[in-house]
């Protein structure tokens, strides 16, 4: 696949260029130029960053990085099993615990939230990171609501991070998760209290809080390119009025 003549590769990381000096010179660059296209793209365009993350894949399939990247990549196309395989093969190479939340909400996507459950009760957790950790209390709600658990999906996001007034690059998220599941058991008036803190700390949109703010208030948005059409179409409906008259 074609790589832009803008990539150079020493848009990785450190940590990542120094675990591709293993290889050979020339194959290192070419790896790290289709890792870079992996990450450009892959929010934007997922199916073609898995297909660089493939190619990094076959060319350099013993560096814990390469893994990793197919890992998100597939992960991004919703192949959960491939994810889950490149996840663990990552994870023995290096023997960190960064990826096991990913990893558990691989089994949901594979449809086994109770594997899911039983990894956010395992001793890797404790072991995370404060976000490494509120990400596995989502991955465990979203579980809990696989099972149709609403009640339980509820408490489990209730924790000190939720109740902070801080802003924390999670909080958006996890209030949105929380003000979502709220809505899923009916409690309306909750879910909006929760949605609008959502709004208050998702300062980069990463969320669409302020449009589920908006439905719950009753707001319709109207697209304003159709209103043209509609303006057109009753210029036009004039038009012919005045002409058959």
């Amino acid at each position: 696949m074609p790589i832009p003549e803008d990539v150079s590769g020493y848009e990785l990381d450190k940590d990542v260029q120094q675990e591709l000096q293993s290889l050979p010179k020339g194959l290192a660059e070419d790896v790290s130029k289709n890792l870079v296209m992996v990450a450009r793209l892959i929010d934007e365009d997922p199916e073609t960053a898995y297909a660089y993350a493939k190619i990094a894949l076959r060319l350099a399939s013993r560096v814990a990085a390469v893994r990793e990247a197919a890992g998100f990549a597939a992960y991004a196309t919703q192949n959960y099993g491939e994810a889950l395989a490149e996840f663990r093969a990552a994870r023995r190479m290096t023997g960190r615990v960064e990826l096991w939340p990913v990893m558990a909400d691989c089994e949901r996507g594979l449809g086994r939230p109770e594997k899911a459950l039983d990894m956010a009760g395992a001793p890797e957790v404790h072991k995370l990171d404060k976000a490494g950790q509120v990400e596995m209390r989502l991955v465990a709600a979203g579980a809990r609501r696989d099972m149709g658990q609403l009640d339980a999906a509820i408490v489990t996001l209730q924790s000190p991070e939720l109740a902070s007034n801080s802003v924390q690059p999670w909080t958006a998220r996890l209030r949105y998760a929380y003000a979502d599941a709220l809505l899923a058991a009916g409690r309306e008036d909750e879910a909006r209290e929760w949605f609008a803190k959502a709004v208050e700390s998702d300062k980069d949109g990463t969320t669409d809080a302020s449009d589920r703010l908006a439905e719950l208030d009753g707001v319709e948005f109207v697209d304003a390119f159709d209103g043209d059409e509609d303006d057109d179409s009753d210029d036009h409906r004039d038009d012919d009025a005045g002409e058959s008259k």
